[in-house]
C-alpha cells in the first residue's frame, strides 16, 4: 500500500517515505497552557492521532512528540487572576488538556515535553545563533536576522518585500529589520532565567526548535504538523532557526489541519464564541464530537452546526447498535469473537493512505455498517462473514478512535439471552419483556 500526504513545504501530495524503513518521527505543535482547551485546539489532537494510528496499524513505529508551552506572557497574566504561581497554572491545564485528549479517544503523545524543561538547552541554541550570527543582541533581547535566510517564506508563500512594506516599524525600533524576532526577551516580571543577556524567557519561536533537536538527535524529522494557523509566522520561523543552524527544514513532510467553525465563522478567542473541548465532549459525548471533526478532510474546515451534531448522533447510534447486535450474534453462536479476520478493511485502509482522507474512510465504515446489518437479518446467517464484518470494523473504528463498546458475555449472560429467545418464541411476552429490560441494564441489548 502506498501511503501519500499531502506536503505544504512543496504543495503537493507526495508519497511517504521515512528517513529510517519502518519508523516515523512526528512532532506536532501543543497548547499553550492557561486556560482549558477550546474546541479548536482539538482539531489537531483528533487529525494527527488518527495518522499516529493509521500507521501504526500498518506496521509503522511511531514516535510521536508533542509539547506543552508553559512559559507565556498569556500564563503570567492569568497566574495573576488566578492567584497561582505559573507552575501551578499550567500544571492544572496541562492535566485538563490531557483528560481532553483522552475523553475526544485520543492517545496521549509518545512524549509531551514543557518548554520550562528545556531552558539550558534553549539558552545554547540561541548562544550558537548569535555566535554563527544569525541572530543579534540588544540590551538583553535576542533577535533572529531573517535576511540570513536566502528562501524565508517557503512555507507560508510569504514575500519578504511584501511584508516589509506592510511592516509597521516604530521610530528608534531596536531591531535591524521589522522582520526579525525574538529568540529571547530581557524580563523580569513573571518567571525568568538568567543567561548571557540578563534575566529573561524565551521567545515562542524557538522552544519547538529545540524539543525536536533534543528528542531526535539527527535535527530532522519525518513529520512536522500543526493548524493552519501555524504556518506563519510560527513554523515559518522554526524553518529559518533551523537552516540557519543545521542547513535544514527540520521536516520533509510538514502537515497543516484546517480551522473549526460554528457556522461559518471562524474559531477565535478574540471573538468571545470560544467553546470548551470539555463542555462539548460533555454534553456529545466524545464519539460524536470526533466524529464531526473527522467528517471533513483535515485540510477542510470544519463546521459545528445543529445539523453536523445530529448527523454525527445518529451515525454513534447506527456504530453502537450494529458492534452490540453482531457482539450478540456472534457470541451465542459456536464462533468465537476474537477469531475474525479484518477481511473488509482494504477500502478504508486506502482512503486513510491517500492523505488521511477520513471522509471516504467514514464511507467505507457505512458501507461495511449497511453488509453487516445485511448479514444480521439473514435467515441463514454466515457466521465466519459476520465475525469478519465485526473484526474489520471494530479495527476501523479503532483507527480512528471511536470505541464502541460491548459486553463480553458471561454464561449467566448467555443463558439469559436464550431464556429471552425461549419466551418470546413461546409468546410469554411478560416474561420476554422482563429479560429484555433485564438485558439491556446490563448493556449487552
Amino acid at each position: 500500500m502506498e501511503v501519500k500526504v499531502y506536503n505544504s513545504l512543496t504543495n503537493k501530495v507526495e508519497p511517504f517515505v521515512t528517513q529510517k524503513e519502518g519508523e516515523v518521527s512526528m512532532y506536532v505543535c501543543g497548547p499553550t497552557v492557561y486556560n482549558y482547551p477550546h474546541i479548536g485546539n482539538m482539531r489537531p489532537v483528533v487529525v494527527f492521532d488518527v495518522l499516529r494510528k493509521f500507521l501504526t496499524y500498518i506496521g509503522y513505529k511511531v514516535i510521536y512528540v508533542s509539547n506543552f508551552t508553559d512559559v507565556d506572557d498569556k500564563i503570567i497574566k492569568q497566574a495573576k487572576l488566578e492567584n497561582k504561581t505559573e507552575k501551578e497554572l499550567t500544571e492544572f491545564y496541562i492535566q485538563e488538556f490531557k483528560k481532553a485528549t483522552k475523553a475526544i479517544g485520543s492517545d496521549i503523545p509518545t512524549i509531551t515535553p514543557k518548554v520550562t524543561e528545556y531552558i539550558q538547552k534553549i539558552i545554547n541554541y540561541v548562544d550558537n545563533l548569535v555566535k554563527i550570527g544569525a541572530a543579534y543582541v540588544v540590551d538583553g533581547d535576542v533577535y533572529f536576522r531573517v535576511n540570513k535566510i536566502k528562501d524565508y517564506g517557503s512555507l507560508s508563500g510569504i514575500n519578504i518585500d511584501d511584508l516589509i512594506v506592510g511592516a509597521r516599524i516604530e521610530e528608534n525600533s531596536a531591531k535591524e529589520s521589522p522582520l526579525d524576532f525574538a529568540l529571547w526577551k530581557k524580563t523580569s516580571e513573571g518567571i525568568n532565567w538568567p543567561s548571557p543577556w540578563g534575566n529573561g524567557r524565551p521567545g515562542w519561536h524557538t522552544e519547538c526548535c529545540v524539543m525536536i533537536d533534543t528528542i531526535f538527535p539527527n535535527h530532522f524529522i519525518d513529520i512536522h504538523g500543526g493548524g493552519y494557523d501555524l504556518k506563519f509566522p510560527h513554523h515559518e520561523n522554526e524553518i529559518a532557526q533551523s537552516e540557519a543552524t543545521h542547513g535544514n527544514k527540520i521536516a520533509k513532510y510538514w502537515m497543516h489541519n484546517a480551522f473549526i467553525n460554528f457556522g461559518n465563522e471562524k474559531m477565535s478567542k478574540s471573538l468571545g464564541n470560544v467553546v470548551y473541548a470539555k463542555d462539548m465532549i460533555e454534553k456529545f459525548g466524545g464519539a460524536v464530537t470526533r466524529l464531526v471533526i473527522l467528517s471533513a478532510h483535515y485540510r477542510q474546515p470544519v463546521n459545528f452546526t445543529d445539523e453536523t451534531v445530529n448527523a454525527a448522533i445518529q451515525e454513534v447510534n447506527k456504530m453502537t447498535m450494529v458492534i452490540k447486535q453482531m457482539s450478540l450474534k456472534i457470541q451465542t453462536s459456536p464462533y468465537n469473537i476474537e477469531l475474525g479476520k479484518p477481511t473488509y478493511i482494504g477500502n478504508f485502509l486506502e482512503a486513510l493512505a491517500d492523505d488521511l482522507n477520513t471522509a471516504n474512510a467514514l464511507t467505507e465504515i457505512y458501507n461495511i455498517i449497511k453488509l453487516s446489518n445485511q448479514e444480521l437479518r439473514s435467515r441463514d446467517v454466515d457466521y465466519q462473514k459476520l465475525n469478519d464484518l465485526f473484526k474489520s470494523l471494530r479495527d476501523m473504528l479503532s483507527i480512528l478512535g471511536i470505541e464502541i463498546p460491548f459486553v463480553k458475555l458471561s454464561e449467566n449472560d448467555k443463558n439469559l439471552y436464550q431464556n429471552y429467545l425461549n419466551s418470546k418464541e413461546n409468546k410469554d411476552f411478560e416474561k420476554s419483556d422482563m429479560l429484555r429490560k433485564e438485558l439491556i441494564e446490563r448493556g449487552i441489548m
